[in-house]
């Protein structure tokens, strides 16, 4: 009996690991597709992240470990219309042998200056494009798992369309008059244009670029004469900026927005569906007379 017992043991160790090599090995290029990858891909899939939570694809810079992690991945998984600029270079050093997915196909993008606006995923609606897209990437190089691939999109899917009807629902809450804030950079016009809160914000597009004395004026006298409530920090840039700017309106700073990047998983924002819970919560509390 005991032998009998030593064997399936032995029969399970050797099972799990061979499961686990049977995965699918994709990359995500920042966490917050990383997370809408899983969802798709569930136990049939091995995600690897190269901007993981709390960090900055606008400033990222690639490792040599990155480009082994491409170079052993059969789909790599990108946001695009211009947010992982570094990742041409990282795909060609690590030799360019997996399929790049981008994320973004077929959205159209909402123009900053002459560039494209590359936080797409801030629209619910949006999402759900991003959600197709990885379910077709997935079934294409994985058809075996097809049918799983389809069911846990759309299962996904269907939470994106709660989650759109409880952000309109909490938007629509707010007095119209009271629907503007600033925010660290340029990351919600997708939220603004789908939902109808004004953002502000003193930095441009990307959190490369610094906001100059003559920006903070501006800011500042636009929000004295806006009657501009609540100022928003965001988890990958400096707060001193957003204090300040608060010191000298009154504007309530209203917390956290959460907009390139998830949380770890002790953090308040550890999932996409938990971002956008998190935030229109902290927006609805600020912007509420």
């Amino acid at each position: 009996m005991i032998r009998l017992w030593l064997i399936a043991l032995a029969l399970i160790a050797a099972i799990g690991p061979a499961r686990a090599a049977d995965r699918l090995n994709v990359v995500a290029s920042f966490s917050i597709l990383g997370d809408l990858v899983r969802n798709v891909g569930g136990d049939r899939i091995s995600v690897t992240t190269l901007v993981g939570p709390d960090g900055d694809a606008h400033v990222y810079v690639p490792t040599p470990a990155d480009a082994k992690r491409m170079a052993d991945a059969r789909l790599v998984f990108v946001n695009g219309l211009g947010f992982e600029g570094w990742m041409s270079r990282l795909a060609k050093s690590a030799g360019g042998k997996a399929d790049i997915v981008t994320a973004t196909t077929g959205i159209t993008p909402l123009k900053l200056g002459s560039n494209a606006d590359p936080h797409a995923w801030q629209s619910v609606a949006n999402a759900k494009i991003y959600i197709a897209n990885i379910r077709d990437a997935l079934v294409a190089a994985d058809s075996a798992n097809a049918e799983v691939y389809k069911t846990n999109a759309n299962s996904y899917l269907a939470q994106l369309d709660a989650l759109d009807r409880e952000v309109r629902d909490a938007v629509a809450k707010i007095p119209e008059g009271r629907r503007k804030v600033i925010s660290t950079h340029d990351a919600f016009g997708y939220f603004a244009s789908a939902y109808g809160i004004e953002f502000i914000a003193p930095l441009g597009v990307s959190t490369e670029s610094e906001a100059s004395a003559r920006d903070v004026a501006r800011i500042i006298t636009q929000i004295r004469a806006a009657k501009i409530p609540a100022v928003f920090m965001e988890n990958i840039t400096d707060p001193r900026l957003m204090g300040r700017i608060s010191a000298e309106t009154g504007a309530k700073v209203g917390g956290t927005l959460y907009s390139d990047s998830l949380t770890g998983e002790k953090g308040d924002s550890p999932t996409y569906i938990a971002m956008v819970r998190h935030n229109i919560k902290a927006l609805t509390s600020a912007l509420s007379p």
